[in-house]
């Protein structure tokens, strides 16, 4: 597997640690340019939430980009443990917050919290129909700040629905296997 790494911003070039074996499946460096490039300037002070966030590259890489602060939520704690080192790593461990815990009730315990996401990602273990779970959790919990985005990375092989609750797709990339999808609040 390629290095991991930030690719821009404060913490460019730093590398990541990453779990030995097939735990997690990081995103790819062209995938992740794609997704920051389409985010622009909404990654500005934004609060990011990283759901099934693995290495948390996705969630560095977006507080290295100017994001405000990044959430990271895991589930396995010998994961949770490389997030946290590749904090220290990229010296951004100020403007995290981790959680380990699955992302069901992360997302309940953020409700009771009352807190806003301005940018939701979630990238779950492909072809186990989590993503469309996962929608449906955060569009019962309004987690999601006005004008928000959720983006989900999924395989091609998983179909995702246009709409979940007052959530829509309103964009959808493919990169090979790889899909990523761009939800956000309707006005009903």
């Amino acid at each position: 597997m390629k290095q991991l790494r930030v690719i821009t911003g404060r913490a460019r070039g730093r590398k990541l640690k990453a779990p030995k074996g097939m735990e997690t499946r990081p995103t790819s460096d062209r995938i992740k340019e794609s997704l920051f490039n389409i985010i622009g300037d909404r990654i500005i002070d934004a609060i990011f939430l990283d759901l099934y966030a693995g290495t948390g590259a996705i969630g560095i890489e977006a507080i290295s980009r100017g994001a405000g602060k990044s959430v990271f939520v895991e589930s396995n704690l010998r994961t949770v443990k490389i997030i946290k080192e590749n904090l220290e790593l990229t010296g951004l461990a100020e403007q995290a917050e981790v959680s380990c815990r699955d992302v069901s009730s992360a997302i309940q315990m953020l409700s009771k919290g009352e807190r806003k996401f301005s940018i939701i990602f979630l990238d779950p273990p492909y072809l186990k129909d989590l993503v469309q779970q996962t929608l449906l959790k955060l569009d019962e919990n309004h987690i999601i700040a006005p004008g928000g985005v959720i983006i989900t990375e999924s395989s091609k092989l998983d179909v995702l629905p246009e709409h979940v609750g007052q959530l829509a797709r309103f964009r959808q990339e493919r990169y090979g296997d790889t899909v990523l999808s761009f939800y956000r609040e309707t006005v009903m």
